[in-house]
């Protein structure tokens, strides 16, 4: 009795150990676990400029590179491209959302598209006129995007690529660049247009491209408003302004944008389809930091770590745009912005943290994680 009682037991056990991993891997193969598989796992499409770019300049002839130090000096990686001394937003957003970093477009090295893909360039614009040549425009990179689209269909074929494409977050930060490109260049179409007609100039390419991107599949978006830019060192150092204040024949510009993006989404959100969106207060955040920099564990936040002149706002940090001398703080971590016109690691960490999931008073009407864990619900339902 006592034999055939451990023999019934172990029968038992091996029955219920065998339909416990059937059951998991079943489940994991359903994403139901939050595990990092292909089929769970929503992609990652990066669009910009200097704010978002991973390296993507590194592979054309551009004044605007990050590929040597002081950048990338707090990074393990050291210098790749990221204008900043290490991570930048993208990269915390996919560790938040349990995705690898996602790769510059332009790298030959990247085959990999499935997990998403990084187009953002250094200096680029909404405008295809805005830096020619030195930067690749908002429009390229739709253009880029398609091509990954229809390799994508081509790998996968259309019963699964379209899904990945539908359920992937697509995330923009464009249009300083199209803004500070006049003043510094002392352009006419600062007397060619006025304010809210050059402001709906950058808005209408955002638009194209949001609809086409749309057209490909593409439902959930993720977007920054844009920080005031006469209030950057960059911006402050451009104006030569007195006393600390904020050069402020930029403030219409950004005032006009941010009020004309938000208006944009709000009116797709009621045309297209599907079209969910987070919008994330970046203004507000540079802004409070600028103005209150110890609240936020910051020591300065006016002056750059890195640059020359006036708040080290003039763009010479590394030595290899035109003026080689350029001051470095001792500290990277007190200070709010790395160089003239972008934040510091820790920085860019504390504002990812709060598009992924902050309150409707920071992201609205969702914020990231939200548009990724909707995903997550529709993969369940599968």
């Amino acid at each position: 009795m006592a034999t055939n009682s451990k023999f019934s037991y172990m029968q038992i056990f091996v029955f219920t150990l065998f339909t416990s991993l059937l059951f998991i891997t079943t489940k994991a193969r359903h994403g139901n676990f939050g595990l990092p598989n292909e089929l769970a796992l929503a992609p990652l499409f990066i669009f910009g400029d200097s704010i978002f770019d991973d390296g993507n300049n590194n592979y054309f002839d551009t004044v605007f590179q990050a590929n040597y130090l002081p950048y990338g000096e707090t990074y393990e990686k050291g210098p790749t491209g990221r204008i900043s001394d290490g991570r930048i937003i993208p990269d915390f957003i996919a560790e938040y959302a349990e995705l690898p970093l996602i790769p510059p477009y332009l790298d030959p090295n990247n085959e990999e598209f499935r997990y998403g893909v990084n187009f953002a360039s250094g200096g680029a614009g909404a405008l295809i006129e805005t830096r020619v040549g030195l930067a690749r425009d908002l429009h390229s990179q739709a253009a880029y995007f398609k091509n990954i689209a229809k390799s994508l269909r081509q790998r996968l074929g259309e019963e699964e690529a379209n899904p990945l494409v539908s359920r992937a977050v697509y995330l923009f930060c464009i249009g300083s660049n199209d803004y500070l490109f006049p003043f510094d260049t002392n352009s006419s179409v600062l007397r060619t247009y006025s304010h809210e007609e050059f402001g709906g100039l950058v808005i209408g390419n955002i638009t194209t491209v949001i609809k086409e991107i749309y057209n490909e599949g593409g439902r959930n978006f993720g977007f920054m408003n844009m920080y005031d830019l006469g209030c950057i060192p960059y911006g402050k150092a451009l104006g030569s302004t007195p006393n600390d204040a904020c050069y402020e024949e930029l403030t219409p510009y950004v005032k006009l944008h941010n009020k004309a993006l938000f208006k944009l989404l709000k009116k797709l959100e009621s045309e297209l389809t599907g079209f969910r969106y987070s919008l994330s207060d970046f203004n507000k955040f540079i802004t409070q930091r600028i103005n209150h920099p110890s609240k936020y564990g910051f020591k300065e936040g006016k002056m750059a770590c890195c640059g020359t002149g006036p708040y080290r706002g003039i763009n010479s940090c590394g030595g290899r745009r035109g003026i080689k001398e350029y001051d470095l703080c001792d500290n990277v971590t007190e200070y709010l912005f790395f160089d003239a016109a972008h934040p510091n690691e820790k920085a860019y960490e504390q504002f990812a943290k709060l598009f992924w999931s902050g309150n409707p008073d920071v992201a609205a009407p969702y914020n990231l994680k939200a548009l990724f864990e909707s995903n997550q619900e529709l993969i369940k339902d599968i």
